[in-house]
């Protein structure tokens, strides 16, 4: 379906404003996210101008805003910095007896380049991490999958995960889903670490010993703990 500009903007403003997340939001209202995009990337280049559809000639609208209301309304905003488009919005309507909506100010704003981005980023995925790690232990991640058995009930599986090699250093089964959960699963590895670091340091460093080190802690120390390293 073909939406027009004025479509477009308020669609990004619904998701700017939303206190869902991007993906949600547009899950939300049928947009696909590579659309959205499209326009968001459209509308921080070329302002309203780059949403117009491409290949067809422009419309005079019946409720466009006249050229000296759009003057008025840049003069009241240059004389009030202070206020946002909202609280501008609302000080013409109450004082100039004219009703212009916010996206109405921001759209005019904008064009002259009285706001230079928008209020609210939207976060898009990047190609790789800023910071990538680059040695064992320098970031863990953790998380919880949960599952339910037929006729046992939910069961959560907490995992951390060494960013660097990739590995699972160690793991818990639990009924519950809790911060208590996850506190016990960190102070048990932090104790693992630091007796690792004090006596088998040689042992880590490259992946291929990173293996036989799990052997080593299995097999000799016999661990029979739920959360033993996998």
């Amino acid at each position: 379906m073909m939406r027009t500009a004025s479509e477009k903007l308020a669609i990004i403003r619904l998701v700017e404003e939303s206190e869902l997340s991007v993906r949600r939001t547009l899950d939300e209202i049928k947009i696909s996210r590579t659309s959205f995009y499209r326009w968001y990337s459209a509308y921080e280049q070329g302002g309203l101008d780059g949403l117009a559809n491409q290949g067809r000639a422009s419309r005079r609208h019946w409720n466009r805003i006249p050229g000296s209301v759009r003057s008025m309304i840049v003069e009241v905003a240059l004389d009030r910095p202070d206020l946002t488009p909202r609280e501008l919005a609302w000080h013409i309507t109450d004082t100039h007896d004219y009703f212009v909506s916010e996206s109405s100010v921001y759209r005019i704003l904008k064009a002259h380049d009285l706001i230079t981005s928008p209020q609210f980023t939207v976060m898009r995925a990047s190609d790789k991490f800023q910071h990538p790690t680059g040695r064992v232990h320098e970031l863990w991640q953790t998380d919880f999958t949960y599952f339910r058995v037929i006729g046992w009930g939910w069961y959560f599986l907490s995992t951390i995960l060494d960013d660097y090699s990739r590995y699972i250093i160690t793991w818990r089964l639990t009924t519950t889903m809790a911060a208590a959960d996850v506190n016990r699963l960190g102070e048990y590895v932090q104790s693992w670490v630091h007796w690792h670091r004090s006596g088998l340091r040689g042992l880590i460093g490259q992946r291929n010993r990173f293996q036989r080190f799990w052997l080593y802690v299995i097999n000799t120390l016999n661990i029979t703990d739920k959360a033993r390293p996998l």
